[in-house]
């Protein structure tokens, strides 16, 4: 394969309209036709039959949509700028934490992270009618909306009802339902695209825009992958004129609920309390020689965790087991479901050696005999004072810790404001989210994944960075987040934006789980990678008459930008992991970078021959420490090359050593 230089620049990604068509062209050829789609065509080959664009459909639509749609499959055109200077363990964390508007931070995140996203948790705007913060490129005035929604014509306001006093709220009404649908559309359409088959969207929301954006949910992840509805109560409004609505919602749906029931996905978490009474239980079986005494012992003990909030369903493991210490209830039905041969036998009491009453219905015992015998031996069945009682078999909390969560729960909200201002010192950030329920969620979703990769594009003060770092500190886990905040000004505190809270949050939170960790729960990853969104490192021409002089177009790239900025540009364009393994090493004057042995960068300037064969020797040097199987890319500054003689001849002798793609920035 003969090396080339194409420009990083010039790639399409994941979900971009270019590589859309792409695809389309690949399935299905004849649909296709220099770049144009016959939709007759298409849709003969699908087996439908071509609708207009104003045929009647079931579905959530809006003015605007279609533009709305058009958004998340343009390609990304900005870049990420590392700030090691605003970051904790640059070096060594996997966490990484943008400033910027969302919509086109997930446009670039699209190359690297599509299908590699466990579990996204967003908490967008409530739309409570203030102005979007959100600059899309798209707005629209109040008027263009009601022309587009039928409202207005050409001689002014359709009113419907004239001198209705709620015409003008419901114009209003629509307009800011409109404005909020076409903010969420493409965000959500370009999330879809990074979560994993079996990932999981969790998004919450109040009941203003609940019914639209269960609908907007049904279009984008489909109706079918629908799993819950959860309702949050979070405290009681006395001063509310008719209910007090203290509620919230939380829509959870699958990439792909086929994908989960196929694996045999459940769902569960761990009841309240377990961990604790096992743990406890544990250390009174070990610490007490008189086993009625550790029995006894444990009893009281239960007594204290029901005061702290442990289940009945926990509470009812009452008992220690004579051998083992195992805590246990003895609520095994050991009567068989239906009548069978192998259950019609005697069983003796201990104590009488008379027969025990069977179970009732005469169906006999579940277990055979010879089982039957073994778990007597073991002391798994459970004997009343004497024979007239139906024995049961034991139940033990550790094989029963786990259950299935409910669709409604109570919390009360206010403590996540508490908490918040407890760490900052200040009160600056409203209604944050909590970041046990954000755990909690988190842990059920991805069915308690030790290493799942967490999204969050409406960060916030950083709640759910915070969660995260908390079950990695409870189970030594490795999970990792992706926050992303947009730079939108405050007016509270000593905090210029929200990005600056976001920041400074995961920095205070992430040294108090550091102080609190044991030597043997050392490792916990606590920092983050800072980034900032910007224009690309490439500079744009806008087609000015200034822009065509030739000296000042030599260097393409925009002043000041740093090897790292753009090191940062190529990852993101060649769908590079952020947080991939670096090494450098200094060659011929400039730093060559190692990304994990699959793509190396060199952004020197002033490339001649001699210095290029030594790149190029460093290069192949570098790559033989280690060989891998992956075809390994290359990725040179565009005017780094003193003529095209310097060029050629670093091209030629990559490939004569092997390496397959050379790219450009």
């Amino acid at each position: 394969m003969t090396l080339n230089f194409e420009p990083v620049n010039d790639l399409t990604g994941p979900g971009e309209a270019k590589s859309n068509l792409d695809l389309l062209a690949r399935l299905f050829p004849d649909v296709v036709t220099d770049g144009s789609i016959d939709i007759d065509a298409l849709c003969g080959l699908v087996g439908y039959d071509a609708a207009s664009s104003t045929a009647e459909a079931f579905g959530l639509r809006w003015p605007g949509m279609a533009d709305a749609r058009r958004l998340s499959t343009l390609p990304a055109t900005g870049t990420l700028l590392p700030k090691p200077e605003e970051s904790v363990n640059w070096d060594s964390t996997r966490n990484v934490l943008i400033e910027g508007d969302n919509l086109e931070v997930l446009r670039l995140l699209r190359r690297a992270y599509t299908n590699k996203v466990d579990v996204i948790y967003i908490d967008p705007p409530y739309n409570t009618g203030n102005d979007f913060v959100y600059d899309d490129k798209r707005t629209i005035s109040q008027a263009e909306h009601e022309t587009a929604a039928g409202q207005r014509d050409d001689e002014g306001v359709l009113q419907a009802g004239e001198g209705s006093d709620r015409a003008q709220d419901r114009r209003a009404g629509a307009f800011k339902h409109t404005a909020w649908l076409s903010m969420m559309y493409p965000r959500l359409l370009v999330a879809h695209h990074l979560l994993k088959e079996s990932g999981a969207i969790v998004v919450a929301i109040d009941d203003i825009e609940h019914a639209r954006l269960k609908l907007l949910m049904d279009r984008v992840f489909g109706a079918e992958n629908f799993i819950a509805n959860i309702i949050w109560q979070g405290g009681r409004k006395n001063d509310s004129r008719y209910i007090s609505v203290g509620h919230d919602y939380m829509l959870i749906y699958a990439k792909n609920e086929g994908v989960l029931r196929q694996a045999e996905t459940r769902w569960r978490e761990k009841k309240p309390g377990v961990d604790e009474i096992l743990a406890r239980a544990s250390q009174i079986w070990l610490s007490h020689e008189d086993k009625v005494a550790a029995n006894e012992a444990y009893k009281t003990f239960l007594k204290g965790m029901a005061k702290k909030g442990a289940t009945a369903g926990v509470l009812r493991f009452a008992n220690l087991d004579e051998s083992s210490g195992r805590p246990y209830n003895a609520d095994r039905d050991l009567s068989a479901p239906n009548l069978r041969a192998s259950g019609n036998y005697d069983i003796y009491h201990p104590v009488t050696k008379k027969a025990v009453t069977r179970p009732q219905g005469g169906s006999g015992w579940r277990m055979t005999e010879e089982s039957a015998r073994r778990m007597m031996e073991e002391g798994l069945i459970v004997f009343g004072d004497d024979e007239t009682k139906v024995p049961r078999g034991k139940i033990f909390l550790d094989e029963m810790s786990d259950q299935v969560a409910e669709s409604v729960f109570s919390q009360e909200r206010t403590s996540a404001g508490k908490a918040l201002v407890k760490l900052l010192g200040e009160d600056i950030f409203p209604f944050p989210k909590d970041v046990d329920i954000v755990a909690r969620w988190l842990n059920i979703v991805t069915g308690r994944k030790p290493d799942a990769l967490v999204l969050d594009f409406f960060a916030g003060s950083g709640s759910t960075g915070h969660a995260v770092m908390n079950l990695n500190a409870v189970d030594g886990g490795n999970r990792r987040y992706i926050l992303v905040q947009l730079n939108e000004p405050v007016s509270m505190g000593s905090y210029s934006t929200i990005a600056d809270i976001t920041r400074e949050r995961l920095r205070r939170a992430g040294q108090q789980i550091t102080e609190k960790q044991t030597p043997d729960a050392a490792g916990i990853d606590t920092g983050f990678r800072s980034y900032r969104l910007a224009p690309s490192n490439v500079k744009a021409w806008d087609g000015r008459p200034d822009q065509l002089n030739l000296l000042e177009a030599v260097d393409n790239l925009v002043p000041g930008r740093t090897a790292a900025d753009l090191l940062v540009e190529m990852m993101l364009r060649l769908g590079v992991d952020l947080t991939t393994p670096l090494e450098a090493r200094e060659v011929g004057g400039s730093t060559l970078y190692n990304l994990a042995g699959t793509l190396f960068a060199y952004f020197g300037t002033g490339i001649t021959i001699e210095r290029a064969n030594e790149v190029a020797k460093a290069l192949v040097a570098w790559r033989d420490e280690d060989p891998g199987d992956a075809d390994t890319t290359v990725v040179v500054r565009d005017t780094g090359f003193v003529d095209s003689a310097a060029k050629l001849n670093f091209a030629a002798a990559l490939e004569q050593s092997g390496f397959t793609t050379l790219r450009s920035i």
